[in-house]
């Protein structure tokens, strides 16, 4: 019952017979691929180890479910990603970005690319991502999983499905709609607006 992520035949075996050193064994081994999904999802680091607390006790409960007809690590990423869409439906703050409330280097970000369209790549990299991530929190729950997956990460329509259980309508769907809102919001931080 091995994969490719690294998991021994055995341990998922030696879990369900209530070995604790095998789970200890298998937390070590996805810790890399559930926290980098949760930073990925959910920007507030104080609660990356809260939720991947939850995703591993999810993970545990549920591991009996698990039938080996798809990856595990692809199981693992579904619980995972459910375990963040779960925590930003509870956390509903979506706060709307207006240009009075950007930083200083967000907002000269925002006015140097409004002047001048053709502007390439600058220094204020790390401005552009934090006011992306600003933007993209503004989202509902599955649309800032989607965006995140989609357009952050370039994973395909069908990875997000199953890393996700969603459709592909669903994610579609879903995309286009984020993108809409996306440009919405972008729009709005004009200086004029």
């Amino acid at each position: 019952m091995g994969d490719d992520c690294g998991i021994p035949g055995d341990l998922l075996e030696n879990i369900r017979e209530g070995h604790e050193s095998a789970w200890r064994e298998l937390v070590d081994l996805l810790t890399p691929q559930v926290y980098r999904i949760i930073r990925n999802q959910v920007r507030t680091s104080s609660d990356h180890d809260d939720l991947a607390q939850d995703a591993f006790t999810k993970i545990f409960l549920k591991l009996d479910q698990y039938d080996s007809r798809s990856p595990f690590p692809h199981w693992v990423s579904r619980i995972t990603i459910n375990t963040c869409y779960d925590w930003l439906r509870r956390h509903k703050a979506r706060p709307l970005v207006s240009f009075s409330d950007l930083g200083e280097s967000q907002a000269e970000l925002i006015e140097k690319s409004l002047a001048d369209e053709s502007s390439e790549q600058t220094e204020s990299l790390q401005a552009m991502r934090e006011l992306l991530d600003r933007l993209i929190s503004t989202l509902n729950p599955r649309e800032q999983i989607v965006i995140r997956l989609l357009d952050l990460e370039e994973k395909s329509i069908q990875d997000i499905c199953d890393h996700t259980g969603w459709g592909v309508s669903k994610v579609k769907i879903t995309a286009m709609r984020a993108r809409r809102k996306l440009t919405d919001h972008f729009k709005k931080l004009e200086p004029n607006h």
